[in-house]
């Protein structure tokens, strides 16, 4: 039989380890403060998700018109589910600052 490489199991964990090297250097060469700016940078993610939404929304009202019926509701359901997205966001950064002003003080 042929045996497996044990490496072929760590290439999945390979994403995770990328996306978060740079946090984890951040809050490492920072400290507390590394913790303050990326809330900051989750909360700004979550408000350009947001007005990317909006703009999405307008672009459509303002080429097509206003929809009718089904069209509309289709529309507004994609801006309340991008808003929604956004809110995990803002509260993840919220809670990253006040953890990091906590520890600073």
């Amino acid at each position: 039989m042929r045996s497996r490489s044990e490496t072929l199991l760590l290439l999945p964990l390979l994403p995770i380890f990328l996306v978060s090297m740079f946090p984890m250097l951040l809050i490492g060469m920072l400290g507390s403060a590394g913790l303050v700016i990326f809330g900051i940078l989750l909360i700004r993610v979550g408000i350009a998700c947001t007005m990317d939404a909006h703009g999405d929304f307008d672009r459509e009202v303002i080429v097509h018109g206003y929809a009718r019926g089904p069209d509309r509701a289709a529309q507004v359901s994609d801006l309340k589910s991008a808003t929604r997205m956004a809110v995990p966001l803002h509260l993840s950064g919220a809670a990253m600052i006040v953890a990091g002003l906590f520890l600073v003080g």
